[in-house]
């Protein structure tokens, strides 16, 4: 199994905008998520994804690899399709945020293992949520799953709803979890997923996980313990620089 690492990384961000090449303590956000990834002991390679040549001269500087990709592309994993199709030789992709710098190595590897199963098309990470601040945060996704820790569904609301039970006391009664915006595909499953049309629950929960689970892919979920720190503002770049 030969798994390749693909960071899509785009500069008009409507939040931060040039975000990849925001400065942390000394070296970019790109580079600093790039190094990170490189350190994973299953990713055969790892790829740069950009539509912007700042970011590739970025990558360029600091020794990476990278593929010019269009400007169109809606999500990440459209990126990353158009990546695997210009390549070959890999059997899955995985596809790195790339506005999460200090990223755990063991969180990609955790991920990339889901493939020792032949049977797992798509997989991706949860983690269980642990505070009231997460638990009803509609900027965190939430999921369920199903025995096999296959996602049954995602959703911005807070699921499983608990009946009869005050909210304050949820997190004590049930068991939450959230999404960790890490994916794994096949190229196979990359391949086709991506031409499929948005679906109505992608739609209506802008997540684009449900587009694939409408169309019966399942998706495999690996627990992680880790918390994952993302940079989506420059008030969030002022915070870890401080940290």
């Amino acid at each position: 199994m030969k798994i390749l690492g693909i960071i899509p990384a785009r500069f008009a961000s409507t939040r931060f905008p040039g975000k990849p090449l925001a400065q942390i303590r000394g070296k970019s956000m790109i580079q600093r998520v790039y190094e990170q990834a490189a350190k994973s002991t299953l990713l055969a390679d790892v790829i740069v994804a950009t539509d912007d040549g700042s970011i590739a001269e970025e990558v360029t500087r600091f020794g990476g690899k990278f593929v010019m990709t269009a400007s169109t592309h809606i999500s990440g994993t459209d990126r990353c399709a158009e990546v695997i199709n210009k390549l070959s030789g890999f059997d899955s992709v995985v596809n790195i945020q790339g506005d999460e710098p200090f990223i755990d190595p063991s969180q990609i590897d955790l991920l990339a293992s889901c493939f020792d199963d032949h049977n797992v098309q798509i997989a991706t990470l949860i983690k269980r949520v642990d505070n009231q601040e997460d638990l009803f945060n509609e900027n965190i996704p939430k999921v369920i799953l199903n025995d096999l820790d296959e996602a049954i569904y995602f959703s911005r609301q807070t699921i499983p709803f608990l009946r009869n039970v005050l909210k304050t006391d949820w997190l004590e009664k049930g068991t939450f979890f959230k999404h960790i915006g890490i994916y794994g595909y096949t190229v196979t499953a990359l391949q086709h997923i991506t031409k499929l049309k948005p679906s109505s629950l992608e739609l209506a929960e802008s997540l684009e996980q449900l587009r694939w689970i409408e169309a019966g892919y399942k998706v495999k979920t690996r627990k992680t313990a880790i918390e994952t720190i993302a940079i989506d503002t420059p008030e969030d770049l002022i915070k870890i620089n401080g940290l």
